[in-house]
């Protein structure tokens, strides 16, 4: 079997997706690129997540055929692929219709920052694109200039993407986002929050790349 590893860990993230609330009955899914042959393993189309296993996730090239897999692979394919060719740096994509960030998206809104917590993660607001057919490139194209400095964008009347060096980091930013959304969603409805100012969103987020986590092991054993 191809890209075993690659396999089990985009597995493991359609689950996180399910654990989380970001996908209902068949929608969404999550993709991954192995750096060395540049080829895609992706959730087949239409699979109930309780039935999915390693095995049914599909392979495909850069052309968008299926290397290994008897399944037909998801109707996004063509967008996961068209961002890997434009964003090099990338290896995972994830899509989901999480209610409160698409709930956003059904108004063409961007997610304003009004917490410390997204200007740590995302260094300014969830921005929106504008709509574009499902199933083409065209969702593609109209997401990926914003992808470039976010790692995430809503999708007008459609939903979420999101983008990763791993199919664990872009559905880290896909569960944030729905957080951040539904407490966004929150605040709005209480009253009129005010938007951090840009130097403290940018301080944050330098902070948090620079500081959050375990930087160094032999420190802390």
């Amino acid at each position: 079997m191809l890209l075993a590893a690659l396999r089990e860990e985009v597995y493991a993230m359609h689950l996180e997706l399910v654990r989380w609330g970001l996908v209902s009955w068949t929608s969404g899914n999550v993709s991954g690129r192995d750096p060395d042959s540049g080829l895609v393993v992706i959730k087949p189309s239409g699979v109930r997540y309780e039935e999915l296993r390693p095995d049914l996730l599909v392979v495909v090239n850069a052309d968008g055929q299926t290397v290994e897999g008897t399944l037909a692979p998801s109707v996004d394919t063509a967008t996961h692929l068209f961002l890997y060719r434009r964003l090099p740096r990338i290896g995972g994509v994830v899509h989901t219709h999480s209610p409160y960030a698409t709930a956003f998206a059904a108004l063409k809104r961007a997610i304003p920052v009004y917490l410390t917590s997204m200007a740590d993660v995302f260094g300014g607001p969830i921005p929106c694109a504008e709509y574009a057919p499902v199933g083409t490139e065209a969702i593609g194209e109209a997401a990926v200039r914003f992808l470039h400095s976010s790692p995430v964008v809503l999708l007008a009347h459609h939903g979420v993407l999101a983008v990763g060096e791993t199919p664990t980091a872009a559905t880290r930013a896909a569960v944030l986002t729905e957080d951040a959304a539904r407490i966004c969603y929150l605040a709005l409805q209480m009253g009129k929050p005010e938007e951090l100012p840009a130097d403290e969103v940018r301080r944050a987020y330098e902070f948090h790349r620079s500081r959050y986590g375990q930087r160094n092991a032999e420190a802390h054993r």
